[in-house]
């Protein structure tokens, strides 16, 4: 049976409230040989009801819509005929927040629409919707209605959040001038945290940054995989969420311990020794990694060049090997120990299986463990 279910086509399910672009992605679907659209549906209530009705594997949904939108029917759906659903949306900071929420509601994935919401340049991105679409398909639906937990509920008071230092910042891919910043010394520990993570990512971090104290002695570096825009709405949510600081990186500015920096969508993100201490680079010039910038490849590279510091290196959930490369030159240069998500929890398995059987992976853990698991090689 199992055999049987592994080679029939994916049943795919387009929902849009553009008939342009139900057509243009439906087209794009239907040439990959292991996919198939068995319907549209042209706002949140026809996709409720196609839904229940066609048993779809996979859905794409848009989120603004007419009578129901696209949040809404995710809500319902996921709460009676829950399925894997990925998100096409435009960059709007409406549009980014809401993205964000379904995926916390169980989607998979978000596709960022190219020319917003009726996208004649589609086409730039068919690689992208097409391998995202076919991944999210083999997603299993406990995985999406999974709760995101906490180790422990508290009220998030802002200002006992570590105070963030501002620097001037020149233009990105200018040299930095560390005469811009504070000449203060920023101190930092001797050990930095390094997380990578894909599909599935928002709502690993969630878990994993959530369950961090408010004294965090570490600074922490985040590649999730993510169109731009959409990384600062990541930022913003999880540092609301957070007792720690959670902010989008910015280029030059200073790292601190108790923050966590998340590399901004469309650019690499690297660091650097100054006189004061460490700060962040990125780069919007150099190639995509794998199809990816930022790239986990490209930061644990450049941490592999920082032989005075020790890492705790985080793998997570996420479809392809971004990160292996950069995790054997790290691990052969510095001392870092990583750790990988398990199987049991990563809603696409490719990033942390990539590591682990390398062997280069020290500790596997279920993605409510790692916080735990950061803690502990710490002390």
């Amino acid at each position: 049976m199992a055999d049987v279910l592994a080679s029939r086509k994916k049943r795919v399910l387009v929902v849009d409230d553009s008939a342009f672009m139900r057509k243009l992605i439906s087209d794009m679907l239907n040439k990959h040989p292991m996919m198939e659209i068995v319907g549209i549906a042209r706002n949140g209530k026809d996709s409720v009801e196609k839904v229940r009705d066609l048993q779809p594997d996979v859905v794409t949904m848009d989120i603004e819509m007419p009578i129901m939108d696209g949040l809404e029917a995710l809500k319902e759906i996921m709460t009676n005929n829950p399925v894997p659903v990925v998100i096409l949306s435009s960059t709007t900071k409406h549009n980014t927040e809401n993205a964000l929420l379904a995926i916390e509601y169980g989607a998979v994935d978000i596709i960022a629409k190219p020319g917003g919401a009726i996208s004649l340049n589609l086409h730039e991105i068919e690689k992208e919707i097409v391998e995202k679409v076919f991944a999210a398909s083999n997603v299993g639906i406990n995985m999406l209605t999974r709760k995101i937990t906490s180790s422990t509920q508290h009220t998030i008071l802002p200002v006992k959040k570590r105070e963030i230092q501002d620097g001037s910042r020149p233009d990105i891919g200018s040299t930095p001038n560390s005469s811009s910043f504070s000449k203060s010394i920023v101190k930092c520990t001797k050990t930095f945290v390094i997380i990578g993570t894909s599909t599935g990512g928002p709502r690993a971090l969630q878990e994993v940054i959530t369950r961090l104290p408010a004294d965090f002695p570490c600074p922490i570096l985040i590649v999730q995989h993510m169109p731009p825009g959409f990384t600062k709405s990541l930022a913003e949510r999880l540092n609301g969420l957070s007792e720690i600081a959670v902010k989008e990186a910015e280029h030059s500015e200073m790292i601190q311990n108790g923050t966590a920096y998340i590399a901004p969508g469309g650019l690499h993100m690297t660091f650097e020794k100054t006189v004061v201490g460490y700060q962040i680079v990125l780069d919007s010039k150099a190639s995509p990694r794998s199809g990816h910038r930022p790239a986990v490849n490209m930061l644990l590279e450049s941490a592999a060049t920082h032989k005075e510091l020790d890492y705790i290196t985080v793998i997570m959930t996420g479809m392809g090997y971004d990160g292996k490369e950069g995790m054997e030159l790290l691990r052969s240069s510095c001392k870092t120990v990583t750790i990988a998500e398990s199987n049991n929890t990563a809603v696409v398995y490719g990033m942390p299986k990539a590591i682990i059987d390398a062997g280069l992976c020290d500790q596997v853990k279920d993605v409510q463990q790692i916080a735990d698991a950061i803690l502990g090689n710490l002390k």
